[in-house]
């Protein structure tokens, strides 16, 4: 069954109930009206505190802009790209997409306007879809794209160049499409995190959707009266995902539009969350906030917050330690995941095993897990390689491009890029990233090993560990590392606190400076490289 059919179910089912709200922290709370006199097809825009729709709205919507684009001459296949901030018309555009037999294209919202057009030629995308916070970089690109056919504004204001999606859609019917979707058939294209590169167009089908949408209740076990708070980005296989687990129950989500500590508690608190699911930073940063004073969690209403999870990076263990003294009692689960794997969920830690927390967990709900060598053959237990996956959520492809589709798929196995090794219970921990693997002095050093023992330090907010290039040994370990808000630190003093690392395992040179992460919380190691190394050989500050 393709995924839109959950949709269907749950507006027939709950059609009344609330099932997305949109909370503007920005905006002041008495600025806006209830979600019973809010249509997604107004035509003028109103800045509010709060939006909320139900499912039938969300299902009518979505049916709306789906018989829009099949009137405007989308064809089953075609993509449509989303350039949107996190907002109540995201996911009825992108479901509306899906129920005409389109592909949905979600893009990152940091890309330049050259980045867009690359990505938009990249996946023969023909439509797009954008919002107030891209008219400019639409506008530097809109007459050197000529394949994309349709441009839609999401807004008030309207461009010269674009068409009003509201106007648009109110002119159509919330009729079901007559069109027919399978499993097999093409539903989404997202674009891998960029961290290696430009990024490579990823290509799932509906079966893999639908497979998120059940991996992520079984690990989560969401009920119709979960609430879950969305804060990362949809265009992110990561938020989605996890959201699909609402889908799957019928449960309502909060799209939260900011990532302050306060804010994230207002919400839990306000709404009634029941699931979290944070980046390292913003945990970071809430536990900060509450050792500082500046957070009293007796002004909240927390009682019935069940569940925090993370994902995409790994979790430092020092961290959740911290997370369970001020929420005893909390669940905790880790993910992993990738968008070549339809997001989190193809390993995953468990709620039931918070004492395995540093590992990144087993095989996900119908997923298949193992660590190999150069030449695919698993490598016995304890033994670092690279971690391979297998599901229904593995991509078909990378987007016309076959070499690189076969570089990571063999035989149904999706080969990760990762460096893991698993334990003598089952349990994968991650080493690091392939190509961040540093080797100095014929000795492989892994960053992440480096960057969880540096967590612990009572001063340092964040922490990435790169390579930089030295004469004698080839790579040395350089520690970029971030200070927290009134806190000093030395280089001296980093230095004594590596003292219990083996010599080998010592980072060689300190730079204290921001540690930049992408929307979803990867480090942006590149960035890093082209700013300290800079091509040139650096000599090593630590002999």
């Amino acid at each position: 069954m393709p995924i839109t059919d959950f949709l269907e179910r749950n507006a027939e089912k709950y059609g009344s109930d609330i099932c997305l709200t949109e909370i503007n922290p920005d905006i002041p709370e008495d600025n806006g009206s209830t979600w019973k006199e809010y249509s997604l097809i107004q035509t003028e825009y109103m800045e509010q505190y709060k939006r909320e729709i139900s499912w039938k709205q969300f299902d009518d919507t979505a049916n709306r802009f789906a018989n829009m684009l099949v009137a405007r001459g989308i064809r089953k296949g075609d993509k449509v790209a989303i350039l949107l901030m996190n907002c109540l018309e995201w996911l009825p555009i992108y479901f509306g997409i899906l129920k005409a037999g389109a592909v949905a294209v979600p893009l990152n919202y940091r890309y330049t306007a050259d980045e867009i057009k690359y990505c938009l030629d990249l996946s023969d995308s023909c439509a797009i879809v954008f919002g107030k916070e891209f008219v400019g970089r639409m506008e530097a690109i809109c007459d050197i794209i000529p394949d994309i056919r349709l441009k839609i504004f999401v807004g008030n204001d309207c461009p010269t160049f674009a068409k009003s999606y509201a106007r648009l859609i109110s002119k159509y019917d919330t009729s079901k499409p007559d069109i027919e979707i399978t499993d097999d058939d093409d539903s989404a294209i997202y674009f891998s995190s960029g961290t290696t590169g430009f990024p490579k167009a990823i290509l799932h089908n509906h079966l893999s959707l639908v497979s998120a949408c059940e991996t992520e209740q079984n690990h989560h076990s969401q009920t119709k009266d979960d609430t879950f708070l969305c804060i990362p980005p949809l265009y992110h296989t990561g938020a989605k995902m996890h959201w699909f687990g609402s889908l799957l129950s019928g449960g309502k989500a909060v799209l939260l539009r900011g990532i302050k500590p306060e804010w994230i508690l207002k919400a839990v608190s306000d709404e009634q969350c029941t699931i979290v699911w944070l980046l390292v930073p913003w945990a970071q940063d809430i536990l900060d906030a509450i050792d500082r004073g500046d957070i009293n969690l007796n002004d909240y209403k927390l009682d019935q917050w069940r569940l925090m999870h993370i994902g995409a990076q790994p979790v430092p263990p020092s961290l959740i330690k911290r997370w369970k003294e001020k929420f005893p009692n909390h669940q905790y689960d880790t993910n992993y995941g990738l968008s070549e794997s339809i997001g989190p969920g193809c390993v995953h830690l468990g709620v039931e095993n918070i004492h395995k927390v540093g590992a990144i967990g087993i095989p996900g709900y119908k997923w298949q897990a193992k660590i190999c060598d150069t030449a695919g053959k698993e490598v016995p237990q304890g033994e670092v390689g690279e971690l391979a996956v297998k599901g229904r959520g593995v991509m078909k492809c990378y987007y016309n491009d076959p070499e690189a589709t076969s570089a990571v798929l063999r035989d149904g196995w999706l080969f990760t890029g990762d460096m893991a090794r698993i334990d003598e219970d089952g349990f994968i921990y991650l080493v690091d990233r392939k190509k961040d693997v540093i080797i100095s002095g014929g000795e492989n050093i892994y960053p992440v090993q480096i960057e969880d023992f540096l967590r612990s330090h009572s001063a340092i907010k964040d922490v990435a560990v790169i390579g930089l290039p030295d004469n004698r040994l080839g790579e040395i370990s350089c520690a970029v590392i971030e200070i927290k808000d009134g806190y000093t630190c030395t280089d001296e003093e980093i230095m004594q606190f590596c003292n219990s690392l083996p010599r080998y395992k010592r980072p060689r040179k300190i730079i204290f400076a921001d540690v930049p992460r992408n929307p979803t919380g990867k480090i942006e190691k590149p960035k890093l490289r082209e700013k300290y190394c800079g091509g040139s050989l650096v000599e090593a500050q630590i002999k």
